[in-house]
């Protein structure tokens, strides 16, 4: 018998859905989404990244990304440039007000891991998060 309650996908989804909802009524005073929220984090950890990288590192397709820039650059969050090594290649990097967007949010969003991993021990945190980053690379094979 299939039991959804313990299905993997479900509970990961789950999980997500949860956070997102409850960041995303707390990201409203800064006036970003999730998905933008994803992009700003990605730029402040990383650094400026060309458009495909970026689409890799927040999970978000290129497509929507596309927009999702166009958005955040008329909003003064991120600044958009062409590589100096391929200029069909863009890159983009967080402005000044990214930045600062970014370093309000940034608390928040290690608030919500630290009431994510609430009872697990340093070593169960680390090993889940590696044990995700290991379901998600399983899907690379398919």
């Amino acid at each position: 018998m299939f039991d959804l309650a313990n299905y993997l996908p479900y509970l990961i989804n789950r999980a997500g859905v949860r956070v997102a909802a409850k960041f995303t009524q707390d990201v409203k005073s800064e006036n970003v989404s999730v998905q933008e929220w994803r992009v700003l984090a990605a730029l402040s950890a990383y650094g400026p990244q060309r458009m495909s990288a970026l689409a890799d590192l927040t999970s978000i397709d290129r497509t929507t990304l596309s927009r999702l820039v166009t958005r955040m650059e008329e909003g003064g969050l991120v600044l958009r440039s062409r590589a100096e090594d391929d200029g069909r290649e863009v890159h983009i990097s967080l402005s000044t007000k990214g930045s600062a967007t970014a370093g309000h949010i940034i608390p928040l969003a290690q608030r919500y891991e630290e009431i994510a991993l609430e009872g697990f021990s340093a070593e169960e945190a680390a090993a889940f998060k590696d044990m995700l980053k290991r379901v998600y690379a399983n899907f690379d094979r398919l």
